[in-house]
């Protein structure tokens, strides 16, 4: 799974999360504020704001549970109108995070000690190392 995490800055920082760090974020909806501490993000809150499943679909908030469902759309996340009063049924993610989920999206609500910009540019270094051959 992955989180993209932005700040009021407009800089958007991407965190890959294994299986074992992902239990934290199971069962959240969109718009719950969570702590971050459980990732290595100390003093960190965020709250979340979407994602998309594995096959690309966008959850909406409007949508209650996990499943992917056919819903009519006016407007919103998902539909991009073509012309005035037209609705279009798109397939479309619920509002509760599990484990069929790809992507999460987050806004930072409370900063930690830290910034962000340095804590992602030690996790680059510790990636970078060149293979021996």
């Amino acid at each position: 799974m992955k989180l993209n995490i932005s700040e009021k800055t407009g800089k958007t920082y991407v965190k890959e999360l294994d299986k074992s760090e992902q239990k934290f974020l199971t069962n959240k909806r969109i718009g719950e504020t969570i702590k971050l501490d459980t990732i290595g993000l100390a003093g960190y809150e965020a709250q979340i704001m979407g994602g998309s499943d594995s096959q690309g679909f966008p959850m909406r908030k409007s949508i209650l549970g996990t499943k992917r469902k056919k819903t009519l759309l006016i407007k919103g996340v998902g539909y991009k109108k073509p012309q005035n009063g037209q609705k279009k049924r798109k397939s479309v993610r619920g509002n509760q995070l599990d484990t069929d989920i790809k992507q999460v999206n987050m806004k930072i609500i409370k900063n930690g000690k830290t910034k962000l910009e340095e804590i992602f540019k030690k996790e680059d270094k510790t990636e970078e190392k060149p293979a021996e051959q």
